[in-house]
């Protein structure tokens, strides 16, 4: 059975709803739920003598619910992640607050969440999550987005210059983050090969 243009996994292996009032009550659901998993994602981490930045697996999360969620629904999910933690709840690795997401020296990172989601989420919607060849480009850009912002912020919250910086926030965690590129890449591939199956068992 074709699949329909910009269809994303969650909408695939989901019923359509039957009113538009429905349709947002489950979005709503999915982003709740999503900021929740970022927050125990933000939980399971560790800091390490040598960087200011803890291990998270956070990262992870962001390209697993970008490409199951699609674009606008993953950086929604984000962004509601970051004004929970802005109100104050502790949902951040070390605590929360507004002053976290500005003086905190993974600050830069916790920003680019939104956008990394939404630019993995893109890729998923054009159908790059559906074979391992192509997921793993289509989590590419979101590893880079969240370098980039991340770094950048640490240089001037730390007084770093850019060298500094990718030393302290970057090259220590790049196989780390490889990892998890690769899990991603590989477990949406997997779950639309399930799906799929399925969905040809039900119509036998």
């Amino acid at each position: 059975m074709a699949i329909a243009p910009r269809t994303t996994l969650i909408d695939y292996v989901s019923p359509a709803a039957p009113s538009r009032s429905t349709a947002l009550l489950k979005d709503g659901a999915l982003v709740v739920g999503t900021s929740l998993l970022m927050t125990l994602a933000a939980k399971a981490s560790f800091h390490v003598p040598f960087s200011p930045i803890p291990f998270t697996l956070q990262t992870l999360v962001v390209m697993l619910a970008a490409a199951t969620l699609g674009s606008r629904r993953g950086a929604l999910a984000m962004l509601l992640y970051l004004i929970e933690g802005a109100s104050g709840l502790p949902v951040f690795a070390s605590g929360g607050g507004f002053l976290y997401l500005i003086l905190s020296p993974s600050a830069g990172y916790l920003w680019s969440y939104p956008l990394a989601a939404f630019a993995v989420g893109y890729l998923c919607e054009r159908g790059l999550d559906r074979k391992f060849s192509t997921s793993i480009l289509a989590m590419l850009p979101g590893t880079c987005i969240i370098y980039a912002l991340g770094v950048s912020w640490l240089a001037v919250v730390a007084h770093l210059n850019l060298q500094q910086a990718i030393v302290a926030g970057m090259l220590p965690y790049i196989p780390f983050d490889l990892a998890k590129m690769v899990i991603a890449a590989i477990l949406m591939p997997v779950a639309w090969l399930l799906v799929n199956r399925q969905k040809s068992d039900t119509q036998l």
